[in-house]
């Protein structure tokens, strides 16, 4: 705990059950011990701070208490929840396969065995062609080899959670992490696929993004420091103890993450450095492990920018600093280049040419390099992957992720480059790069889904552009997407900014009437997130249907500070903004009402992570506008958390959410909208709250719904809790239990929206 929170006088309330007592029969009472934390002049009392101590038997009692209550509550659906569990059964091919990888001499895939919780990595070797080879589910074919079954590795293991997973050039060696553990720290060791045996090598406590080198000699890993923050990049020579690894790099600034990873043409290592505003990239040469990484462009507050190494034409590689207008052997010998992505005077970022520092030389001039994809303020460029021939630039336009193509056998050194779209037919979509290792590939492999269109593996061929669909996501039952209907709509926001709704129903479920408006009010569930840029596309879920069939309308409230709009919408929804991310999920919830999709009593609002702030903030905001609030892991006690810097994220997560610790105003600002510090005294009215969590997540600590929880129940709220005992931020691991899971939050928000008959 923070040194300014001191324990008072311990009230009279009812202790929380205990093993002896029946945890099913009341529900749990928090105790009240209030402490006082104070920060600027304001003096607040805090009644639950001491369930954060985990290690506590009496906090771990009554959490185990909270878990038993909400069973004993939630009891009545478990014919539901079994229900829902079969249909997500029964519409997956249990036994099946992703579409095979070309890397090197192999085709590269996973499977999966109806009745095992995970996948199985193997290979079959390449016979020269770049059509995927046919593989049947079930058989395994002739040559197969597995690199990594992930059953056997989580033998004995409640939780198992892959990390790392990266081969050398040659095929010969893998270096994987593991956790058990669900507090994300892995374990790293290397296999040698000759004789399918792990080497001796055992690296503890490592961050996932380990990466081999070309020659499988040496891997780069990132380690995090006590608040969780990867900050250290070691090399690992393959062969020797841990202890004589080597320290490349350490971050100072505990507002940035490091990462470390391997160019497509595996010509460098890059290790990347970033906080949520500003960026720096070093690159080494990977046939030079043991040397010195050189920065790119030095880091300056406020530019992003990210590298990709590229391969160009002579005469469009520039110089790299005024006084060298001719540049070096080592760019135009080499026709080397770094392609920087990057936000410097662009606000939606642009793409800009340069060339690679040299060993030994000084970063280079940004206002040398030459802009190829000027900034464009409708379009948010989100990336760009170079191959031998072809640049593939991933960005958003009209709220929909896209992917463009640019043949570098057609631009010039003296005009931006043109890139052709891959087009999807369809009103709301989502298309992104699928994998695509190799450096030089005649085929460009994406992947196209909607809210009703199944995850579709599609190979583009770069010379004609003509598409060979490898293979649809496979939905058992008699799926037809036809059955099924998406639309956009726009909610207007407080300050009349439009804001983007998408919904998705069942057609003979939600009757339309001639206008286009509702009958009558469906049953909707709304899900909202709103942070770090991120956005919320378009994408098919199987479990989905199981709502949708019920009758259910599930919308997507695309608020501000995610990224669906471009920087802009991003910016306008975090630290003086952050308001705008709650009222505009309120606004998206009201339109609904008042356009007809629903009613307020049919409503329920859904939120993880950043989202369980978004929507615990707008309960606060609109108590009457929702029938229920499902929070998975939410951030619900933000101030708290962003006030002591010592907690896992703290200081890496200033930027997004302001510094209360430092400035007054970012506190005032953050405690009228944190969901834990704004319960009523009287909360009775509230809807019900299911909120889930983990005991050994490391984002947002257990503690937050934990209190919050207490806090609604003591305020009359109808609030339960169920918390994972053995998994992390990402709930508890394995498809078998994932989907139990999702069966036990579907259950609820179907009982919530009476609607829990197929309709």
């Amino acid at each position: 705990m923070p040194d300014d929170l001191t324990p008072s006088a311990e009230p009279d309330v009812a202790r929380p059950a205990g093993p002896a007592a029946d945890p099913a029969a009341t529900a749990p009472v928090a105790e009240r011990r209030p402490t006082v934390r104070t920060h600027h002049g304001d003096d607040v009392v805090d009644d639950y701070e001491w369930l954060r101590d985990k290690e506590s038997p009496e906090v771990l009692a009554h959490l185990e208490a909270e878990n038993a209550w909400t069973q004993a509550q939630l009891a009545h659906l478990a014919p539901l929840r079994r229900a829902v569990f079969e249909e997500i059964k029964g519409r997956t091919l249990e036994t099946d396969l992703s579409v095979p990888v070309r890397l090197g001499a192999s085709w590269y895939y996973t499977r999966t065995e109806e009745g095992r919780q995970y996948p199985v990595h193997a290979r079959v070797p390449a016979a020269g062609e770049w059509a995927p080879p046919a593989i049947e589910a079930g058989a395994a074919p002739a040559g197969e080899e597995v690199l990594l079954d992930q059953n056997v590795a989580a033998e004995g293991h409640d939780f198992f959670s892959l990390g790392s997973f990266d081969l050398s050039e040659d095929g010969a060696r893998l270096a994987y992490a593991v956790d058990t553990t669900g507090d994300e720290r892995f374990t790293l060791r290397v296999r040698d696929l000759t004789s399918g045996e792990d080497l001796p090598d055992v690296v503890e406590d490592t961050f996932p993004g380990a990466v081999l080198t070309p020659d499988g000699r040496y891997v780069f890993y990132p380690t995090v420091d006590d608040a969780w923050r990867p900050y250290r990049i070691w090399r690992h020579e393959v062969g020797t103890p841990a202890s004589d690894d080597v320290l490349v790099l350490e971050e100072p600034d505990e507002r940035f993450w490091v990462g470390v990873g391997l160019t497509r043409s595996r010509r460098y290592l890059v290790i990347e450095a970033g906080s949520k505003t500003t960026g720096e990239a070093r690159v080494l040469e990977a046939d030079d492990p043991t040397g010195e990484f050189r920065v790119v462009w030095e880091r300056r507050d406020g530019v992003e920018y990210t590298v990709e190494h590229a391969v160009l034409p002579v005469d469009q590689v520039v110089a790299d600093r005024p006084d060298d207008q001719t540049g070096g052997d080592h760019l135009l010998g080499s026709r080397d280049a770094l392609l920087v992505l990057h936000n410097d005077r662009a606000e939606n970022f642009e793409l800009a040419v340069t060339g690679v520092p040299g060993p030994g030389e000084p970063p280079l001039d940004p206002a040398a390099a030459r802009v190829v994809v000027p900034h464009d303020p409708d379009v948010r460029l989100d990336g760009a992957d170079a191959f031998a021939h072809h640049v593939v630039l991933s960005l958003r336009r009209e709220a929909l992720p896209r992917v463009a193509v640019v043949d570098l056998a057609r631009t010039t050194a003296d005009q931006p480059w043109t890139a052709r779209e891959i087009d999807v037919d369809e009103p709301l979509f989502s298309v992104a790069l699928d994998a695509n290792p190799t450096w030089e590939q005649p085929l460009l492999r994406v992947q196209h889904t909607s809210f009703v269109t199944p995850a579709t593996v599609v190979d583009v061929d770069l010379a004609t552009g003509e598409r060979h669909v490898r293979k649809q996501q496979p939905v058992l039952g008699g799926y037809d997407p036809a059955d099924y209907a998406q639309r956009r709509e726009w909610a207007t926001a407080e300050d009349g900014t439009r804001v983007p709704l998408s919904l998705v129903w069942r057609r003979d479920a939600v009757t339309l009437d001639g206008s286009g408006t509702r009958a009558e009010p469906a049953p909707l569930l709304l899900y909202g997130y709103g942070a770090y840029e991120t956005s919320i596309d378009p994408y098919f879920s199987v479990p989905r249907l199981s709502l949708l069939d019920r009758g259910v309308v599930f919308a997507v409230a695309h608020v501000r500070g995610g990224g669906e709009l471009g920087r802009r919408w991003y910016d306008d929804g975090k630290l003086v903004h952050k308001a705008h991310t709650f009222t505009d999920f309120v606004a998206c919830g009201r339109h609904l009402v008042e356009t007809g999709w629903t009613a307020p009593e049919r409503m329920v609002a859904d939120g993880a992570s950043a989202g369980g702030l978004t929507v615990g903030a707008a309960v606060n905001l609109a108590p009457d506008l929702f029938a229920g609030v499902l929070a998975g892991v939410p951030f619900v006690d933000a101030l708290t958390s962003m006030l002591d810097p010592s907690l896992p994220l703290t200081v890496v997560e200033w930027d997004e959410w302001g510094d209360p610790l430092h400035d007054a105003e970012v506190y005032a600002r953050m405690k009228a909208y944190t969901p834990y510090e704004n319960v009523p005294d009287d909360a009775s009215s509230y809807p019900r709250v299911l909120a889930t969590t983990s005991l050994h997540d490391t984002r947002v600590l257990y503690v937050e719904p934990a209190k919050w929880v207490a806090r609604l129940r003591a305020a009359g709220a109808p609030a339960l809790l169920k918390i994972e005992m053995s998994a992390g931020h990402g709930g508890v691991s394995g498809r078998y239990a994932r989907w139990e899971e999702i069966a036990f939050e579907h259950a609820w928000t179907l009982d919530v929206l009476r609607a829990t008959e197929p309709a």
